[in-house]
């Protein structure tokens, strides 16, 4: 190669300039300002139909401000926070550990995927709800029931997941791992795994609002405790529908923000996938 094409070759690129969108601004800009319009036109539209609906049915969003303001100030609102997210927590660390493994495991042994898919394809068509009877019924009506009932909404989107991103990692990609003799261990480490992240982060944000409904529904069917679900009966059964869309909203900001943190992980664990999107 010439000197001048190595001088070529190793010029700096100049960087390309962001498209700007509405008025100049960057992309990201416009879509946060028709996400906040959006926002906006709903609730004055709420605020201002509210008014002329029966009270026992719709409260305009000043009222569940009032409310969000007395439950903060009498503390039901953290206490009720707090006892859900807590068991919402070890359910979905208990469901994306053992939907890891056993996604893992039936991926990569043809006889372990034969064996458990069939299980875990049924018990996955079936409505989980009708499941939940069995789980209080096998494990009481505590905490560990709830735990029970979150695993089992969360930890199928997680094995199917896993099972996908393992079983079709590309097979260019395999081959040359094993032309360079690498054992299994590396080929997990190198080529496996990492192929299969964005898999597997897809399968936790799928599993997070499955735990939020498992949550709130095992509150309503197995025990009226302190947490979130047990709130909205409350508030159900003495028609304070201002007070009931409380524990609504918090459980709405939770799976936002639980998808938020998956996507934060996934940017710095799979920062590749960003790039494909």
């Amino acid at each position: 190669m010439h000197t001048s094409e190595i001088r070529e070759s190793s010029a700096p690129v100049a960087p390309v300039a962001r498209p700007k969108g509405l008025l100049g601004w960057p992309r990201s800009g416009r879509e946060w300002l028709v996400r906040a319009a959006s926002v906006a036109l709903v609730l004055a539209a709420w605020q201002l139909y509210a008014p002329h609906v029966n009270p026992i049915f719709l409260r305009p969003p000043s009222a569940v401000v009032q409310s969000f303001a007395d439950l903060l100030q009498d503390g039901t609102l953290q206490s009720a926070t707090l006892e859900s997210l807590r068991v919402l927590v070890v359910g979905l660390a208990i469901a994306a550990l053992a939907g890891l493994l056993i996604g893992v495991v039936s991926a990569r042994y043809w006889i372990v995927y034969n064996g458990v898919n069939p299980w875990i394809t049924a018990l996955y068509s079936t409505p989980s709800v009708a499941l939940v009877p069995f789980v209080s019924l096998w494990m009481g009506i505590g905490d560990s029931a709830k735990v029970g009932v979150i695993v089992l909404f969360a930890i199928f989107p997680v094995i199917l997941n896993t099972q996908q991103g393992i079983r079709y990692v590309a097979a260019e990609l395999l081959e040359v791992a094993r032309a360079f003799n690498s054992g299994e261990r590396r080929l997990w480490t190198d080529v496996l795994l990492p192929g299969a992240l964005p898999f597997i982060f897809a399968g936790f944000k799928l599993a997070v609002p499955r735990a939020l409904v498992g949550m709130v529904l095992a509150e309503f069917l197995i025990s009226v405790g302190k947490g979130l679900g047990s709130l909205i009966i409350v508030y159900q059964n003495t028609f304070r529908v201002d007070r009931m869309l409380v524990p609504v909203i918090i459980v709405a900001a939770m799976g936002v923000l639980l998808i938020a943190v998956v996507q934060w992980l996934e940017d710095r664990l799979a920062p590749w996938a960003r790039r494909d999107r």
